[in-house]
């Protein structure tokens, strides 16, 4: 990610004011993750760990939990807050992470590819430091629903759209999101989603929350999560590149 962006997301968590806490997408890869059953004893990686609200759920469920997020004010705030002492904290780009390959049991990316110049390459480089057989759990926005009409609205009245302020937000929807695992190497194993909304404009969206029983409408959730594993014959290097721990500029806090 450039300099650039990353000022742009320092900058957007140092303005935040809330506590970090866990979002709709947090329940749906609790779900996912069988209420800590897959990562208990395991060596996880939470990637876009923001200020660590969901780190700490992990690390309570016995993960063994390196949390990293690309803003060190982001970090900064997750450690100074933690009430989990073992969690290592690390300052990453999920675009060029710098651990070798098959350095992880578990990957966990909630609502950050969406955010990002090039989500595909941070989906292969989950699928690079996963081990053979690990489970990634990814959470992103669908705007196959109403929310993605909306946006094609704003661009019509030439507006740009925003989530909560971020300054790169990415059209993502569930079938382009299931293509870039398939073509890291992850095998789909569990898909699940919730929320629908009826946008107005000047007003907050109102939620539908009766319909996210329905099975038929979860493909147009808002709130989609994945649950993919790595084959075993998936490559792990990045392409032509040789593996090594040194790969990236990360630095622990």
């Amino acid at each position: 990610m450039t300099k650039t962006a990353v000022a742009q997301y320092d900058e957007w968590h140092a303005k935040l004011d809330d506590e970090g806490g866990i979002g709709q997408w947090h329940t749906l890869a609790r779900e996912l993750l069988e209420a800590g059953r897959l990562v208990a004893g395991r060596a996880v990686l939470e990637i876009g760990c923001g200020r660590g609200g969901f780190a700490e759920w992990l690390a309570s469920a016995g993960a063994q939990l390196t949390a990293a997020d690309v803003s060190t004010v982001a970090v900064e705030t997750g450690r100074a807050r933690s009430r989990q002492a073992a969690i290592t904290w690390r300052v990453e780009d999920i675009q060029e992470l710098s651990f070798p390959d098959c350095s992880f049991d578990v990957v966990v990316s909630c609502e950050t590819v969406e955010h990002l110049p090039d989500p595909m390459r941070a989906v292969r480089e989950l699928a690079r430091v996963l081990r053979p057989g690990g489970a990634l759990v990814l959470t992103c926005p669908n705007y196959l629903g109403p929310l993605g009409l909306y946006r094609g609205y704003l661009r019509l009245r030439g507006r740009k759209f925003q989530e909560a302020g971020q300054p790169i937000n990415q059209f993502t929807v569930v079938p382009r999101t299931a293509r870039w695992l398939q073509m890291a190497g992850l095998r789909m194993e569990r898909f699940t989603a919730l929320g629908h909304y009826l946008p107005f404009p000047g007003r907050p969206p109102i939620r539908l929350h009766r319909l996210d029983s329905l099975w038929p409408l979860k493909p147009f959730a808002l709130h989609s999560a994945f649950r993919a594993r790595k084959t075993a014959g998936a490559r792990s290097s990045r392409q032509g590149e040789p593996s090594s721990p040194s790969q990236g500029a990360a630095r622990e806090s």
